[in-house]
């Protein structure tokens, strides 16, 4: 098993973050990382979950949603990996992490 602390920490972060931010911030290009960010955790939860699958696309829910929908697909993410083998499940661990990371710093909040 895979400790997945350190990606739902970091997800929490910029989650709360962006809940806090005013709207113009978000609207600002703020929600839209977040966003993003939400889609590529959601595409790679999707790659282990249903390898060959179809991707199904997370839809724009509007910058006053983004924080939940990052949480969503964060914590999916963390819990496959969590059930997952460690070997290649820690490298995608260490990706993820790195991902939420740039999105926080690109969203400057």
């Amino acid at each position: 098993m895979v400790d997945t602390t350190e990606l739902t920490a970091a997800v929490e972060r910029f989650a709360d973050r962006l809940r806090a931010a005013p709207q113009s911030r978000l609207t600002r290009g703020a929600a839209a990382e977040g966003l993003a960010l939400a889609r590529e955790l959601a595409l790679r939860a999707q790659r282990l979950e249903e390898p060959g699958a179809e991707p199904r696309i997370m839809p724009d829910a509007g910058v006053f949603a983004v924080a939940d929908q990052l949480v969503v697909a964060g914590n999916d993410l963390a819990e496959i990996l969590r059930t997952a083998p460690p070997g290649p499940a820690a490298a995608e661990l260490d990706e993820a992490v790195e991902a939420v990371r740039r999105a926080a710093a690109k969203a400057a909040l």
